[in-house]
């Protein structure tokens, strides 16, 4: 999809510093968990984008992104006060590592991951896949629909530090197609993590969001 103006459906809290936005899916938009859009704004004249990967399941009629607002930046903070019914241009899906129907799914995530987890972890629990999530965050968002993954059948551990040890403690199949989302040094640990538990980690799907601000 080309630059196009989508409508604002909600904006929510979902943890500290944190919200969903949700969008109406234009028409013909289609895209799924794990893949991400462009989010542009204007400021003072400039134009800013920044990418945020999906954190919905599908995209039938809305599409959700989740937004880390740091009160001295400007794109979180903006789209954080955006209210029902205001446009938003964004661009997209990119990425090509995103769900694909895999029969079991092992999920890591290091803080705004998150988004995307919950987004691969529902998607795929709605398909009867077996599901494992593992978050590290020492303040956890989106813990309402991580609860709701738990009480569905998911595995879902969350942790402050340490996913080595979080996924020595998994107990899901080993044939699980890895999935790992957030900054670059999570995703190094993430990997060497699933490889010394038996993961084959050449499948893996993983999404860097680059070093840690």
């Amino acid at each position: 999809m080309d630059e196009t103006a989508v409508t604002v459906r909600a904006v929510r809290d979902v943890g500290a510093d944190t919200v969903a936005v949700t969008f109406d899916s234009p028409s013909g938009f289609a895209a799924e968990p794990g893949q991400f859009v462009q989010v542009f704004g204007e400021f003072e004249g400039e134009r800013e984008g920044r990418f945020y990967t999906l954190s919905s399941p599908d995209v039938a009629e809305t599409f959700e992104v989740t937004v880390a607002v740091d009160p001295e930046g400007t794109l979180g903070p903006w789209l954080a006060a955006r209210e029902e019914g205001d446009e938003v241009v964004v661009s997209g899906p990119f990425g090509d590592d995103f769900y694909e129907g895999e029969d079991a799914v092992v999920v890591l995530a290091g803080g705004p991951g998150v988004g995307p987890a919950v987004a691969v972890g529902e998607r795929a629990l709605a398909d009867g896949a077996d599901v494992t999530v593992v978050y590290q965050d020492d303040q956890p968002v989106h813990e309402d629909r991580l609860a709701a993954l738990s009480k569905a059948g998911a595995r879902v551990v969350v942790v402050a530090e340490d996913v080595g040890g979080a996924v020595r403690s998994l107990t899901g199949p080993t044939g699980s197609v890895p999935f790992v989302y957030g900054f670059s040094e999570f995703c190094e640990d993430a990997i060497e993590a699933l490889e010394a538990a038996g993961f084959d980690t050449d499948a893996a799907k993983v999404e860097s969001f680059g070093p840690a601000p």
